[in-house]
């Protein structure tokens, strides 16, 4: 069975930085495709960045040149470095895992994955 948890979250003044971690197990194929999705109140779920088993990486227009997503293929473990965080990045994060799909901006704007996890809050004040 496939579990994922999120961990990293919390508050922070704009400006500053938070990583974030997804630890994924039960999963055991070679190729995959992982993002991070976000949602906040009242809005859509709305990608954010993802990456391919390749390395091959994708991001939203909104984010790129301030998050960076990463993947410890050894830990199993999915990050996301956000820096220079705005108020507008509050939200819930959501990692998200689909099997076989090796675009990753695919993911990111169809949202399409088989697995998630609970998520983890991210608020930044102005």
């Amino acid at each position: 069975q496939v579990q994922m948890e999120e961990s990293g979250g919390g508050s922070v003044q704009a400006g500053e930085s938070l990583r974030l971690s997804c630890e994924v197990s039960g999963y055991t194929r070679v190729t995959w495709c992982m993002g991070w999705f976000r949602q906040a109140p009242g809005k859509e779920r709305e990608g954010v960045a993802s990456i391919a088993s390749d390395g091959l990486t994708a991001y939203a227009d909104s984010v790129k040149g301030r998050f960076t997503i990463s993947r410890d293929n050894a830990k199993n473990i999915l990050y996301l470095q956000m820096n220079s965080l705005k108020p507008e990045d509050t939200g819930m994060y959501y990692c998200a895992l689909h099997p076989w799909l090796q675009d990753p901006r695919l993911l990111i704007e169809d949202g399409q994955a088989d697995y998630w996890g609970r998520g983890t809050q991210v608020t930044a004040s102005p």
